[in-house]
């Protein structure tokens, strides 16, 4: 990885902290969460109509960007992306969605459902995961070719061309990964309140990070946008705190249970876990490298296997 771009990197990770780390220990001084009264019924379709908060900036940033003809081979990866992306993050959602997720307020959706291992899922959950893949993955396009277009790759297309096999094995991401995991494994069983059970929706954040990065981060590091994808980041985390802590779990529209997460619950948000806000990294950076590997694939003019195996 160039200087440049390492530095842009780490930058995205040391604003993380700055911002994460005094909101953690403002946080942890409520010691005894307030109770909220709930009436019957609070939020009649409130999980339904939520879904604007993707879909109304999602139908804006996509206008712009499907109608402007500057962006051939950027629509193109666009489109391939949310093909690979968009089916998967249904798959997981069908066999593991009962696993994570529990919907106790069923009054807060339209009542359709479709079918998914443990029994039906709303289909609100449905279109929260295939907009959610959208907005992320149009989101940094929108900052990547606009916003921070001052810091993108200047001739993609030549720069592409260079590129050798693309798929390349990162020590590094293989290391971070089994660090992350084995630490979370660690506090849920000596420090936690829950220690029985396994953070199995860590290991399943984790794996959605780590996998593409093992094989493709190498590659697609000088091309990613650090800074887009840190506003990205941002943004999507934004909404989702206006989305659980102050709507989602107060009201019951979904929640978590609490046996396959870590153990880390923020109690002046309703006991959201940590895994709340992780979720958003760990989509954003695999949307991000997947939209990457596959645009540099494009603008090379090589076919799949020459690109990626070599």
């Amino acid at each position: 990885m160039q200087s440049q771009q390492r530095n842009a990197f780490g930058a995205v990770f040391v604003m993380i902290l700055v911002i994460v780390v005094p909101a953690a220990i403002t946080l942890d001084t409520v010691e005894k969460p307030g109770l909220r009264e709930i009436p019957p019924n609070p939020t009649p379709y409130g999980y339904t109509w939520s879904l604007v908060l993707f879909l109304v900036p999602l139908a804006a940033i996509a206008y712009w960007f499907l109608t402007n003809r500057e962006y051939a081979f950027q629509k193109k990866a666009f489109w391939r992306t949310l093909a690979l992306l968009v089916p998967l993050g249904v798959v997981l959602d069908v066999l593991f969605g009962h696993r994570f997720f529990t919907f106790e307020n069923e009054a807060a959706t339209i009542g359709v459902k479709f079918p998914a291992v443990g029994g039906p899922l709303p289909i609100e959950e449905l279109i929260f995961y295939v907009t959610g893949f959208m907005i992320v993955l149009l989101a940094y396009i929108w900052c990547d070719e606009y916003w921070l277009a001052a810091y993108n790759t200047p001739d993609y297309e030549a720069d592409a061309g260079k590129v050798g096999r693309a798929l390349q094995f990162h020590a590094g991401s293989l290391g971070v990964g089994l660090a992350l995991l084995a630490a979370a494994v660690a506090y849920k069983k000596l420090l936690s309140e829950t220690p029985d059970g396994f953070p199995w929706y860590f290991l399943y954040l984790t794996g959605v990070a780590i996998v593409p990065a093992i094989g493709l981060f190498h590659t697609t590091a000088e091309f990613i946008n650090w800074r887009a994808f840190n506003l990205t980041f941002f943004l999507m985390l934004l909404v989702s705190l206006l989305w659980e802590a102050t709507l989602a779990l107060p009201y019951g529209w979904w929640g978590y249970h609490e046996g396959v997460m870590m153990g880390i619950f923020i109690g002046a948000w309703s006991r959201l876990p940590l895994e709340a806000v992780l979720v958003w990294l760990a989509v954003t950076f695999t949307t991000v490298i997947i939209f990457e590997a596959i645009k540099i694939w494009i603008a090379s003019h090589r076919s799949m296997r020459k690109f990626f195996l070599g």
